[in-house]
């Protein structure tokens, strides 16, 4: 349709197509950043944040893990999280509680929400550099990735919000969207921070992350995750692994 002479879609404004979810992962030691998000169309929203929850209340069910309780992935997956207080029978022996095998059947349960949950997109970058230089790479790689999603987001003449994990008080990440050109900017304000331990999504983004450091960086303490991404995350990808950004 032609409206005086211009396409009638031209006139229309950009909407807001994409809401993202990103936490940092990476290891420290051997320089090693990563960034692990979930998004999802604004429409989308209560359907993903429902599929996650039903998840959640099934845990409690289950498990006894309250539906308020974070999921840290590093914490539970590890056996260090003390989650629940009604660990299955089959995660006891001889009266020794097994919080590694019980934390990894939660995230079994998880990923494979994250895996069947409609509408919903994963994603990870990765870089590393040296590791008296982590904090640099992290901004450099985070700043890569915004300049990645204003592409994208150009590309599809759309709008995104970015939400991390945080209070908001490392002024870098504020400053990689600030020195973009604001005439040309198509992610909203800044990234949006999140305190992780009442976000939902956050935490799911967090799974994201851990899963593709443990892909990334394998040794033996995480050689039992090391497919997590491939088997569970790589059909959201649409790369389907983590790339080197």
């Amino acid at each position: 349709m032609r409206v005086r002479g211009v396409l009638h879609h031209q006139l229309m404004p950009p909407h807001l197509d994409r809401m993202i979810y990103v936490d940092d992962s990476g290891h420290p030691q051997s320089g090693l950043a990563v960034y692990g998000w979930i998004e999802f169309r604004s429409d989308q929203w209560r359907s993903v944040l429902r599929a996650w929850l039903d998840t959640r209340k099934a845990l409690w069910r289950e498990f006894g893990v309250p539906v308020t309780r974070e999921l840290h992935t590093t914490e539970y997956v590890n056996g260090r999280g003390r989650i629940s207080k009604n660990i299955p029978q089959r995660h006891i022996h001889d009266g020794r509680e097994y919080w590694k095998d019980f934390g990894r059947e939660v995230a079994h349960d998880c990923l494979e929400t994250l895996r069947c949950t409609e509408g919903l997109i994963v994603g990870s970058v990765y870089r590393r550099g040296k590791p008296n230089e982590l904090a640099r790479t992290k901004m450099e790689l985070y700043a890569d990735l915004v300049a990645r999603f204003e592409t994208e987001l150009a590309d599809s003449d759309s709008l995104g919000l970015i939400f991390m994990d945080g209070d908001g008080s490392d002024s870098s990440y504020r400053s990689t969207h600030r020195g973009l050109a604001l005439a040309q900017r198509r992610v909203i304000e800044d990234a949006i921070h999140l305190d992780s331990s009442g976000s939902q999504l956050v935490q799911m983004a967090d799974l994201v992350a851990w899963s593709a450091t443990a892909m990334i960086d394998q040794h033996p303490k995480n050689e039992f995750a090391a497919q997590w991404y491939r088997d569970y995350l790589a059909e959201r990808d649409p790369r389907r692994a983590p790339w080197e950004l």
